[in-house]
């Protein structure tokens, strides 16, 4: 019977994201065709096109602004999953900065950012056709926060990174901050969280990832930017905000292994707002 149950849950991912893929490359009509190339480039990992079906990369990227000839900082880029089609995208014309965790932090409380730079830098020293012209930085809140210098960037992105920020310390507003100060006057900030209808604490923001729209959209505006545009490309109506891990309970992370796994796995990636702002010209 475990093996029947695991057996359903393995064809009911396949068959989510066999659909979410159809729509996806439907929807990559309207994805400019050099954007397109990249999205469908050999570099990308077989598992990372998998989550294309819930991420929609060209749609999101398309709808940011984003063009190859622009100098674009992605803030802690993780895994590189984003990186695999931005560095290829404007390596020729554009420039990608990678701000990413130092490989310095000291002692057992560095040992996760160690790690994560180490596994980037080596991601990028496997492909150098395609990486070596990455120019990655130093970035940890509260203090390592040069991205870029000042007024250099054309566009700012983060995906899913805001409530890694929050805390007592408000973080987050001076990462918002630190985006305003690189980018060049008229510049974008393009920004993808984890969404959720309700009204939460901060703690329970850092604890299980959701974040309210209206929240995300304030931090941006005191840091002096301008909502420009709100996208539900990477919506999903069937997330009920409500898991006893927070986002960590669905796809990919499933933090909950085999409990209630097609239940999860049903439901997809978690619901996100994608949001763009602008720094003022003037």
């Amino acid at each position: 019977m475990k093996a029947l149950s695991v057996f359903r849950v393995r064809l009911a991912a396949i068959a989510a994201i066999a659909a979410g893929c159809l729509v996806s490359l439907s929807a990559l009509a309207d994805v400019p065709a050099d954007l397109a190339a990249a999205v469908a480039g050999p570099q990308r990992s077989v598992e990372n096109r998998a989550r294309d079906a819930w991420r929609h990369p060209g749609e999101t990227l398309a709808f940011f602004g984003i063009q190859p000839t622009m100098t674009v900082v992605e803030v802690s880029p993780g895994g590189g999953w984003f990186t695999e089609i931005l560095a290829p995208y404007l390596r020729e014309k554009g420039t990608l900065i990678a701000a990413a965790y130092p490989g310095d932090v000291p002692g057992e409380d560095g040992a996760y950012y160690r790690k994560s730079r180490t596994a980037f830098n080596a991601k990028l020293a496997a492909t150098p056709a395609v990486y070596d012209r990455v120019k990655v930085v130093d970035f940890l809140v509260p203090d390592r926060l040069d991205m870029a210098p000042s007024g250099t960037a054309d566009m700012v992105l983060t995906f899913r990174n805001v409530h890694n920020w929050v805390g007592e310390s408000r973080d987050e507003e001076k990462v918002f901050a630190a985006a305003f100060r690189a980018l060049k006057p008229g510049g974008v900030l393009g920004v993808e969280e984890h969404r959720t209808p309700r009204e939460v604490s901060r703690e329970d923001m850092a604890q299980k990832g959701y974040m309210p729209e209206a929240v995300v959209i304030g931090i941006a505006e005191k840091a002096g930017f301008v909502l420009e545009a709100k996208s539900e490309i990477n919506a999903n109506p069937a997330d009920t905000h409500d898991h006893p891990e927070g986002v960590w309970t669905l796809p990919p992370t499933l933090t909950l292994g085999d409990k209630d796994r097609a239940k999860y796995v049903a439901i997809g990636e978690s619901d996100r707002m994608t949001l763009r702002f602008r720094k003022p010209a003037q």
